[in-house]
């Protein structure tokens, strides 16, 4: 009950604290304000055996140079990668690229990072954002999977209605999907409201996505989902190259390790950048155990 309480509280409360006290719950959770410092955290990964994504932060632009901006960073990381010889890709977000303002131009800057994944022979994730974003997103990622096969994918979000719906859309070629649970606010009739219904589409959306076939990046904290993943895992008799965990950064050690122990591959999300105070809030929202961790609290 009390942990209940603290929960509403924390998600109801994060937008109205100081950024100087989310500050101090941001330092393990962003790897730093540069390239640099991402470059540096994700070196450390992969010499315990784990791969990365990063992310650059920041999102909902507002004019074009904005985005080309974006664009060039995208580009700056892939390079990066490359030069440091780090198993790592790309995630990024349409909204940086410019979807709310002009699609056309979303999808030529995503095309030209993609491009250069190929070039690379690396790969490029396009996070899926709010509902009023996901058709585009997901036409986008087809349009894009048909040019670079292999080289892009995208993400799903098991609490929307619609997810299982858009599995059979996407499998009509091979694809490459984050499947997560999704944290931004939705209206009932578009997101399912229960964290026990969300759970057991998350697990049917898994189930749905071997079947077709397609290679998943299991994003989870949650230990009951990693439990059900790995008995799926087992039931399509799946070898690790066919499948990833994924977490965030910061979050989920003692989980993390044990998936590691599995002889399960693992992807860490290592975002970076001066914008990071907007990623955070919503991160404490999704987790307000962050909090209690970070102070010690028991409930």
């Amino acid at each position: 009950m009390l942990n209940s309480i603290f929960n509403f509280l924390t998600s109801n409360t994060i937008d109205y604290v100081p950024e100087q006290i989310i500050e101090i719950f941001s330092k393990k959770y962003v790897s730093g304000p540069l390239l640099s410092d991402a470059i540096r955290v994700v070196s450390d990964l992969n010499s315990k055996g784990i791969m990365a994504t990063i992310d650059v932060l920041g999102e909902s632009v507002t004019n074009e140079d904005q985005t080309i901006f974006f664009r060039n960073e995208c580009i700056r990381v892939l390079e990066a990668i490359k030069k440091e010889s780090l198993d790592a890709n790309l995630s990024l977000k349409p909204t940086q690229m410019g979807l709310a303002i002009n699609k056309a131009l979303c999808y030529e800057n995503i095309r030209k990072i993609v491009q250069k994944a190929s070039d690379l022979d690396n790969f490029v994730r396009i996070d899926m954002e709010d509902s009023s974003f996901t058709t585009d997103t997901l036409k986008m990622y087809k349009l894009l999977r048909e040019e670079f096969p292999g080289h892009v994918g995208t993400v799903l979000q098991a609490y929307l209605r619609r997810t299982a719906d858009d599995i059979e859309y996407l499998s009509d070629k091979p694809f490459n999907i984050r499947l997560c649970k999704g944290i931004y606010i939705e209206p009932y009739k578009l997101a399912y409201k229960s964290h026990e219904l969300v759970n057991e589409n998350y697990v049917y959306c898994l189930e749905k996505l071997f079947k077709k076939k397609a290679y998943v990046g299991i994003a989870t904290h949650d230990e009951k989902l990693v439990f059900h993943a790995m008995k799926l895992i087992e039931k399509y008799n799946l070898n690790p190259a066919e499948y990833e965990f994924q977490m965030l950064l910061g979050i989920g050690d003692e989980l993390r390790e044990f998936i590691l122990s599995k002889k399960n591959r693992l992807r860490i999300y290592v975002p970076y950048g001066e914008q990071w105070i907007s990623y955070v809030r919503r991160r404490l929202k999704e987790n307000p155990n962050i909090i209690k961790t970070a102070l010690g609290i028991k409930l």
